[in-house]
């Protein structure tokens, strides 16, 4: 072979190297826009795996820098493309949905239908605000069609070493009163089924009602569920001893929901959890600094502020378990501070999914 062929073979060899090592670097910023509506959040991690539905939902939600820009031509094709995917996939999408809720999702993709129409609509008259109510609209379907798609096997497996714990095997609704205002919130029991076990049954027992904040950190956090007297959590009557919640998060890389183990512990640097603290509201479950399984009561209300804390690059994830999201009442929200009170939390849906133990 002759040398000038040699040369450039190295060179060739060389800078496939030099790339494989530059390569993670690149990846060091998350692609495209980080999700900080607590809605997509919820919609994302619903353990479903219908692309149809997704695929839709995805091109919907990707649709916002297309509006900050007034694409008005992407925004339509958004819209027709989405429509296209429905009339061509209707049938393998009610066939996937339970038996006992084909009824509902034929209204609910029906109703899509329309949504999808009106929103394509308000794209070639380029009127943003109606652009936006619509789209609203058909991703709030697309969240109801998707959750029918969940049946009542729990998708996960929880350890048997916290079999004595509660747990929430599916999703649950909360007002949160306090006396500044009113809440509501989605505690979210597929991706933290302990930790929104131990808050459920905490609010049905009226644990928190009439608890102060505790703690407040402007842009950080708000917290509370620290019980009058000595103790710092909940003290199990049955046992007289505290109940302890153990650290625990999902990661999509993971089959299984990680318990006791942060991220630093698995390596997981650059991963987002499932539920990440990226929006204000956020609710996550406090521990101690020296113990994860130590969580009890206390939880906090994540204020989340951009320029401090990006979506998906904070201090907390992967440290904290999440486990819901505030809502509505976010003007609520930013004006609490210590020694402002929870009034009470009522369970207002989902209370029969809560389980004393396994």
């Amino acid at each position: 072979m002759p040398t000038s062929r040699l040369l450039i073979k190295a060179l060739t060899f060389l800078l496939t190297l030099v790339l494989a090592w530059v390569q993670p670097v690149k990846a060091d910023l998350p692609p495209g826009n980080a999700i900080k509506d607590p809605y997509a959040i919820l919609r994302n991690a619903l353990p479903i795996d219908q692309k149809d539905l997704r695929e839709i939902q995805h091109r919907l939600e990707e649709t916002s820098d297309a509006m900050r820009g007034n694409r008005w031509t992407t925004l339509s094709k958004a819209a027709t493309s989405s429509q296209s995917i429905l009339n061509n996939r209707k049938q393998q999408i009610i066939q996937e949905i339970p038996n006992s809720e084909k009824s509902k999702a034929e209204n609910l993709l029906t109703g899509l239908k329309e949504t999808l129409k009106e929103l394509e609509l308000q794209a070639k008259e380029e009127n943003k605000d109606k652009f936006i109510a619509e789209r609203r609209k058909s991703l709030s379907k697309i969240g109801e069609l998707e959750a029918l798609l969940i049946t009542n096997n729990f998708p996960y497996t929880i350890p048997n070493e916290f079999d004595n714990l509660p747990r929430l095997l599916g999703r649950a609704n909360v007002s949160i009163k306090t006396n500044k205002g009113s809440m509501n919130a989605v505690i979210d029991g597929f991706n933290a089924p302990l930790t929104a076990g131990a808050f459920i049954d905490l609010s049905l027992k009226g644990f928190y009602d009439g608890l102060p904040i505790s703690r407040a950190e402007d842009f950080y956090i708000l917290q509370s569920g620290d019980p009058k007297g000595p103790e710092i959590g909940y003290i199990d009557p049955s046992t007289k001893q505290e109940r302890k919640i153990p650290l625990e998060i999902r990661v999509p890389e993971k089959k299984e929901t990680l318990y006791n183990q942060t991220f630093e512990d698995i390596g997981l640097y650059k991963s987002t959890p499932v539920l990440p603290f990226a929006t204000l509201g956020t609710l996550g479950w406090a521990h101690s600094g020296s113990a994860l399984d130590d969580g009890s009561s206390q939880f906090f209300m994540f204020l989340y502020e951009p320029e401090l804390t990006p979506a998906g690059r904070n201090l907390i994830d992967g440290r904290n378990a999440a486990f819901g999201y505030v809502v509505d009442g976010f003007d609520v929200l930013e004006n609490l501070g210590v020694n402002d009170q929870i009034l009470s939390i009522q369970v207002i849906d989902g209370a029969d999914r809560l389980k004393p133990h396994a």
